[in-house]
């Protein structure tokens, strides 16, 4: 599954209850903090809720190759 890098860039005050609650259960907590999820269709729709406030990047996955 895909991974994104979700920063939160604008300030979550005198924004909507929806907006704030969205971002805490994101894990973002002050301006400028970045988190690193799965993108999931939850997630997703998270992102959408509060877009205007994070900014989105996709993380390249490495994936480690087990040796023998």
């Amino acid at each position: 599954m895909k991974k994104i890098k979700i920063t939160q860039v604008k300030s979550g005050i005198d924004r909507n209850e929806t907006a704030k609650r969205t971002l805490i259960a994101l894990g973002l907590k002050k301006l400028n903090a970045s988190v690193e999820v799965e993108a999931t269709p939850q997630i997703l729709g998270m992102v959408r809720r509060a877009g205007h406030l994070l900014k989105v990047e996709e993380v390249q996955a490495v994936e480690a190759a087990a040796t023998a």
